[in-house]
């Protein structure tokens, strides 16, 4: 069977690091191993590419066009893609995927859709492929949403977690056409990795623990020193947690140093309580790449600020990690949370934070319910009606405390303390002299993309184009869950 599975272009990036971050889609690139290891044929379009669908659906004549959402901003433009699918191949099933889909499906229960998945699509995707060319009904399938002459109705769930070795490696070669657009911060082309999927803790405003019900797998080493091998020379590292299983991570290490393998660039996320207690894996790690960067959800710049997001760590572990860091040349980046309940103290709290510590390379977003999280539940009220565009973390979903033009001045001043800023201590000059001469349109599109988060007028102009008025959020109700 034919599919054509489709990253689609969010079209909305109108502040936030996007320009900065274009990765593969992996998720993509799992389900198409595991579709050709039932003998199906999937092609993979990353729509960003400003490509043809038109062209796509004629060449590849899919009987399923499965779509991702990854994210909740994305929900409006998954549905036109849908809705033109359906124009362009009304007779191919149309499948929704992806985690934003999966954590809250509802806003995609569309007539353009045909079923959402709603678990590990590595597992779904095949099964669904094998049900359709097979004749077996749809609601034998698992992990569904199906929709029906009755309604939207549920399958019966996954019977457990998909065990992430059941599928085979990514086919990379799905996205080569598309690879040389694939790029974070410096570097590019990037390639992406998994090594473990999932989340043991309990942040209020994360929705991977909630999907995934604070589970946490892993890959076996061999499969993830296979794929480290067989990617290029930068890489993004895409676990939420990595380092999480200190003597994995120990004897991954291992694994990849004895198999010579040594990357230009390297890029993880982790917790910052995890690197406090467990520095030997920084120092097994730090020779597998020669510029190693790790990615912190700093978040706060309190005790009390980290406890009302419930990170059930302290500032304490924010500089004790930050320092092994840097004593072994990692390099420290990460994001801070502005909510806008805050006073004029708390931004204030925050700029001598950074300036103190030195997190100049953190960036800043605001604090926004996301859908598939209890927060988002408990404020539904108040978010009714946003546009989903919205929940890119650089838009105002309720009424903050301090009104929007002085909130929005306050958060542009904010950014204005990042190492993104050049007018401040990073110039152009300086961007430019850390990159090849062929990377200097791509460098110098980004970088001014990125300027208009200096900007509160530019904020609030969007603001004031982007809805109406904004309901005002009951007092405490942001307090810890």
């Amino acid at each position: 069977m034919n599919l054509l599975l489709l990253r689609p272009d969010p079209g909305n990036e109108r502040f936030g690091l996007g320009p900065f971050f274009r990765v593969e889609p992996l998720g993509l690139e799992y389900i198409g191993a595991a579709l050709r290891a039932r003998g199906h044929q999937p092609t993979v379009v990353d729509l960003r590419d400003r490509t043809s669908l038109r062209a796509w659906i004629r060449r590849s004549k899919p009987r399923i066009v499965g779509i991702s959402a990854m994210h909740a901003l994305e929900y409006d433009e998954v549905l036109r893609l849908a809705r033109r699918v359906r124009t362009l191949s009304p007779e191919s099933f149309v499948l929704v995927g992806g985690h934003a889909a999966a954590a809250y499906p509802s806003p995609l229960e569309d007539d353009a859709v045909d079923a959402i998945c709603v678990d590990d699509g590595e597992e779904v995707v095949p099964a669904l492929a094998d049900a359709l060319e097979s004749g077996r009904a749809i609601s034998s399938v698992p992990a569904l949403r199906v929709r029906t002459r009755h309604g939207w109705v549920t399958t019966a769930p996954l019977a457990d977690r998909t065990g992430l070795d059941r599928v085979p490696l990514p086919a990379r070669d799905l996205v080569r056409r598309h690879r040389n657009g694939y790029h974070c911060l410096l570097f590019k082309p990037v390639w992406l990795i998994e090594t473990a999927r999932g989340c043991p803790f309990r942040c209020s405003f994360c929705s991977v623990w909630q999907l995934y019900d604070r589970s946490f797998r892993e890959r076996s080493i061999a499969a993830v020193v296979e794929d480290f091998e067989t990617s290029g020379d930068s890489v993004f590292v895409a676990d939420d947690l990595f380092w999480n299983h200190p003597a994995r991570s120990l004897e991954l290490a291992g694994a990849l140093r004895k198999r010579g393998i040594r990357k230009r660039w390297l890029l993880v996320q982790t917790r910052t309580d995890l690197v406090c207690r467990s520095a030997d894996l920084l120092e097994a790690w730090r020779p597998i790449a020669k510029d190693f960067d790790i990615f912190f959800g700093l978040e706060a710049a309190s005790d009390a600020g980290l406890a009302s997001v419930v990170k059930d760590t302290g500032v304490h572990a924010t500089l004790e990690a930050a320092g092994i860091a840097r004593g072994m040349k990692y390099g420290v980046t990460g994001n801070f949370l502005v909510d806008p309940d805050w006073e004029e103290w708390q931004f204030e709290e925050l700029w001598e934070f950074v300036r103190t510590h030195h997190f100049e390379r953190a960036g800043y977003t605001i604090l926004t319910p996301l859908p598939g999280t209890d927060l988002f539940q408990k404020l539904a009220p108040v978010l009714r009606d946003q546009p989903w565009f919205k929940y890119d973390m650089h838009h105002l979903l309720y009424e903050p405390r301090l009104g929007a033009r002085r909130f929005f001045e306050l958060y542009a001043q904010t950014w204005r303390r990042s190492i993104l800023n050049t007018a401040g201590e990073k110039s152009w000059l300086d961007w430019m002299r850390q990159i090849r001469p062929s990377q200097i349109p791509y460098l110098t599109r980004v970088l001014a993309r990125t300027q208009r988060m200096m900007k509160a007028q530019a904020y609030l102009a969007e603001h004031e184009a982007s809805g109406g008025p904004l309901r005002e959020l009951p007092r405490g109700a942001l307090g810890a869950t």
